[in-house]
C-alpha cells in the first residue's frame, strides 16, 4: 500500500522534489521571520503610534514584508534559480503568485482579531493583534512557498 506522498510523488515528482528541500525550506522559512518582524513592525507602528484601521494597517505590512523577502529570496533562498534578466517580470509575477498567500494571510487576521477577539492588553499595547498577525503569517507562508518556489522561481524547471 503506498502512501499520500508516494502517490504524489509519482503525479508531479518534479514539483513534490523541488518543494521537499529541506535547505530551500530552511531558508525560506528564515527570510519568513525577516518579514514577519517587517510586516508585525509596520502593522504596530500604524495602529498603536498613528491609529490606523487594523486591517489598512495589515496589508500595508504585508506588501512592506513582500517587497523585502522578495529581494532577500532572490538573492539567496533561490539565487540558483531564473533568469537575472526578468527580475521586473518575478517581481510582478511574484506579487501575483503571493496574492493567494496574502489573501489567506489578511483573512485569518480579520478572522482572529475580530470574530475571536479575546481582550489582551498589557501597557496600554493590544497584544491580540499580534496573536492575529501570527496565525495569518503561518498559514500564509505556507501558501507562499508552495505558490512562489512553483511558479515566481520555478524550482522545478531545471531538474
Amino acid at each position: 500500500m503506498s502512501s499520500p506522498s508516494d502517490r504524489l510523488r509519482r503525479v508531479v515528482p518534479d514539483r513534490f522534489d523541488s518543494l521537499v528541500s529541506g535547505v530551500r525550506f530552511g531558508q525560506f522559512v528564515s527570510v519568513g521571520v525577516i518579514g514577519a518582524i517587517c510586516d508585525t513592525t509596520v502593522l504596530l507602528v500604524l495602529t498603536e503610534v498613528f491609529g490606523v484601521l487594523a486591517e489598512l494597517a495589515t496589508l500595508a505590512g504585508i506588501e512592506t514584508a513582500i517587497l523585502v523577502m522578495f529581494a532577500i529570496n532572490e538573492r539567496w533562498t533561490f539565487a540558483e534559480e531564473g533568469d537575472p534578466e526578468s527580475l521586473p517580470r518575478r517581481l510582478l509575477r511574484s506579487h501575483v503568485v503571493r496574492a493567494g498567500g496574502s489573501t489567506t494571510q489578511f483573512l485569518v487576521f480579520v478572522v482572529i482579531y475580530r470574530l475571536l477577539f479575546v481582550p489582551l492588553t498589557v501597557a496600554g499595547i493590544d497584544l491580540w493583534i499580534l496573536v492575529a498577525k501570527g496565525g495569518g503569517i503561518g498559514l500564509g507562508m505556507l501558501v507562499n512557498y508552495v505558490f512562489e518556489s512553483l511558479f515566481t522561481w520555478q524550482v522545478h524547471q531545471g531538474e
